[in-house]
């Protein structure tokens, strides 16, 4: 029995279900329960940077091919574009198919639209020149400073290229790089303990400040999103495990721990560290899952762009405002660009969508009002496939380019035991790094795909 609720996941789960009693007994004491919540993401989100820069600078450091990254991130961009444009067309299909918003007749006019003063002011109208040049930092403190992740995988990346070509005499500035992380990463492991603390915490603000009754009036809605997120998983990224070589089940299981994780705290940033840790533990080449997880945040947002296309046809039934099928079609199109700027936090998706409508001009932004209430119970569905759908895109994406032992995935999906170091001594949720200098330390994609 002790050794069942030692485990974090199961400790995860029992903090979830006694936030949801908290929020449903004592409401107002539950509501006032959110930093413990916020506190955890904070934490994680300062970890964040810290560990991207150096697990990317160290992994291409010690990559024996530059031609093999530019292959990589091509790849990963065209498997993110085409999964994600198959997320927001299966949402498409399914609104269109059970039509939660039909019958509502709401009037956009008698909505109160002051409360969607604080998603409205955060939306930005930036053109596609923009996105491109605002992933350029404009000095690399202020990428560290505001935690932006492409800046900060931009510049990591840079200097993984430059220290590679500088060769012998960049090694102990690499191998220097290298004991910092671990030291990050069993940083990673003392903040993880905190997980059930931030679970309960955000779980029972939710329940104590919206109840369940929130639920029930717009239970349609919701059940199209965890449906299209269910549909998604199986008979999207089921296929692709299988053509991969591996079990989507037994990858689910594998990665239970950081499920868990994210269906409390409603955001996948909150395990990225844990995922990176995770995909090098199934067999992924380190430079391959350093690059690949970070940026999957944000190009490759499954669970968003279901939500997404879901929410936007809703509002529009629910306004009975005309669409047709080009018009869909021309919001599926907006859609491809705008979920590209989904970060991994929660109510990202909620600005996401502002900043979709209001490009469009066809949707009112107004009907957004209808999701104030439900918003925040379906982004743990969005946040638990974008995890998902994170972890199978890099594993599918190193088969692809060669950068996976299938030897030790099958070893780590099965549960068996993969090699370790004494030296390690990090926890299930922390990667096993070989020190500096041993056999086998750090393969580069070639060594990867003839491991």
């Amino acid at each position: 029995m002790k050794r069942i609720f030692g485990k974090l996941y199961v400790q995860v789960l029992i903090a979830v279900l006694l936030g949801a009693l908290v929020g449903v007994l004592v409401p107002e004491t539950a509501a006032a329960l959110k930093p413990l919540g916020d506190a955890f993401i904070k934490l994680i989100k300062m970890l964040l940077a810290p560990v991207i820069f150096l697990t990317v600078v160290t992994g291409i450091a010690r990559m024996e091919s530059m031609k093999e990254l530019g292959r990589v991130g091509f790849r990963a961009l065209l498997y993110f574009e085409v999964v994600s444009t198959l997320a927001l067309l299966i949402g498409l299909v399914v609104v269109d198919l059970f039509k939660p918003g039909a019958g509502m007749n709401i009037n956009v006019a008698s909505l109160d639209t002051s409360s969607l003063a604080t998603y409205t002011s955060a939306v930005k109208h930036d053109s596609f020149m923009d996105f491109v040049m605002n992933i350029i930092p404009d000095t690399i403190v202020d990428a560290f400073a505001k935690g932006n992740v492409l800046q900060i995988l931009l510049f990591s990346i840079l200097l993984g290229i430059a220290l590679a070509n500088v060769g012998p005499r960049a090694k102990v500035f690499v191998d220097t790089l290298e004991s910092l992380m671990q030291g990050m990463f069993r940083i990673v492991n003392m903040v993880m303990r905190l997980a059930p603390i931030g679970a309960f915490g955000a779980i029972a603000f939710t329940i104590g400040k919206y109840g369940f009754g929130s639920l029930f009036s717009l239970g349609k809605l919701m059940a199209c999103v965890y449906l299209t997120c269910v549909v998604f998983v199986i008979f999207v990224l089921g296929p692709i495990c299988r053509y991969s070589g591996f079990s989507l089940w037994k990858f689910l299981k594998f990665i239970k721990e950081e499920l868990f994780t994210v269906l409390g705290t409603s955001s996948s940033e909150s395990v990225l560290p844990q995922m990176i840790a995770k995909m090098e533990k199934a067999g992924v080449s380190k430079p391959v899952a350093g690059m690949i997880i970070p940026s999957g945040l944000t190009f490759n947002p499954d669970g968003q762009a279901i939500y997404y296309s879901i929410a936007a046809i809703f509002i529009a039934q629910a306004t009975n405002t005309p669409l047709t099928l080009a018009d869909q079609l021309i919001v599926l199109a907006v859609l491809m660009f705008t979920s590209k700027g989904s970060a991994g936090v929660t109510g990202s998706g909620f600005i996401i969508l502002a900043a979709t409508l209001s490009s469009l001009g066809t949707i009112p932004v107004a009907g957004m009002m209808l999701l104030l209430g439900v918003d925040r119970f379906m982004s743990e569905a969005r946040a638990i496939t974008n995890t998902i759908g994170n972890g199978v895109g890099t594993l599918a994406i190193a088969k692809w380019v060669g950068a996976l032992d299938t030897v030790k995935m099958h070893k780590a999906l099965n549960g068996e035991v993969v090699e370790k170091t004494s030296e390690t001594a990090l926890s299930e949720i922390s990667p096993a790094y070989v020190p500096p200098g041993a056999e086998g330390v750090l393969p580069g994609l070639k060594n990867a795909s003839q491991a």
